[in-house]
């Protein structure tokens, strides 16, 4: 065998490793069962293929209907997150909004804003925004958020994007040896690295007791839509229950990169009294800090949701 042989198979075997692969991917918007329906209420204009889309003809200053809620519900289950423009609202219209989802959750780590149940994300040149990793809110909870309204009332001239990426598809897509490999394990799910980082030992005792580390599937079914979602992240998602320390992160590792694949994502660019509506059981998100040191203030409203399985 000649050297050139050599060097042409260890090149071939390292872009193997590396998944070089480019085509289509498969790109399921929908759940298994369920059927294309037209909405009769408002316009729905898609932003992609699979997750993502702008609601029109809804004022959310005046309350909802139950057929308009029972409508959106659904959009929200078959896009995942909901966009809403030119929506002047109040914080207290905020609350009543995602009030008609279920009960509202308090974040104990985040700043607030008029009321406990709104987390207060106000960055300047003071504040930076550290938001930009992805991640699904509060998985370290034993009941992750069912959802989450964002409004934005000031942003910055440029920059500032929110991008999604749809679990399902990422799920969809693994290899099934990957698939194989993970059914039935489950995954630690933390805040202590995060938000504990710099508590002091005894407010981090007390929070780690007021708010023990949460064991999830590392692929959940939807409650409503019984598709299969990939529920690991890389912010909250600490270990692997089972697996030896070095083989769990290198799973994670991959698992957490299915996330950054841009055929599952959507990218909203903000203005000003924009609204997203989002399913946090299907999705992860991350919020673009490419504004420094400019302006963005936002509130988020969190939906209180149920135990992963």
């Amino acid at each position: 065998m000649t050297q050139s042989t050599v060097d042409t198979s260890r090149q071939f075997d390292l872009f193997s490793k590396r998944q070089i692969q480019g085509g289509p991917r498969f790109l399921q918007r929908l759940a298994d069962g369920l059927e294309e329906r037209p909405y009769e209420l408002f316009t729905l204009k898609p932003l992609g293929p699979v997750i993502g889309a702008e609601i029109e003809g809804v004022d959310l200053r005046e309350q909802v209907s139950p057929e308009v809620k029972a409508e959106l519900h659904r959009a929200l289950l078959e896009w995942k997150v909901l966009f809403f423009r030119d929506q002047d609202i109040t914080s207290q219209q905020q609350l009543d909004f995602a009030r008609q989802w279920g009960e509202l959750e308090n974040h104990p780590f985040l700043p607030k804003g008029a009321a406990a149940e709104i987390t207060r994300f106000e960055k300047d040149a003071n504040m930076k925004g550290q938001e930009n990793n992805w991640h699904t809110d509060v998985s370290w909870r034993l009941e992750p958020s069912f959802g989450a309204v964002l409004r934005l009332s000031e942003v910055p001239p440029q920059g500032g994007d929110t991008l999604w990426a749809d679990m399902g598809a990422a799920y969809d897509n693994l290899p099934e040896e990957v698939k194989e490999r993970i059914n039935g394990l489950t995954a630690i799910h933390d805040f202590t690295p995060t938000f504990g980082r710099n508590m002091p030992p005894e407010l981090l005792a007390q929070k780690q007791a007021e708010f023990p580390a949460a064991e999830h599937p590392v692929v959940r079914t939807h409650p409503e839509t019984g598709r299969k979602t990939l529920f690991v992240n890389r912010v909250f998602t600490t270990r692997i229950v089972g697996l030896n320390e070095e083989e769990g992160e290198e799973l994670l590792q991959y698992l957490f990169r299915q996330a950054e694949i841009p055929e599952y994502q959507v990218r909203f660019n903000w203005e000003k009294n924009s609204i997203a509506l989002w399913d946090n059981r299907s999705t992860q998100h991350y919020a673009s800090s490419d504004y420094y040191p400019n302006r963005r203030v936002a509130e988020r409203i969190s939906i209180i949701g149920d135990r992963p399985y």
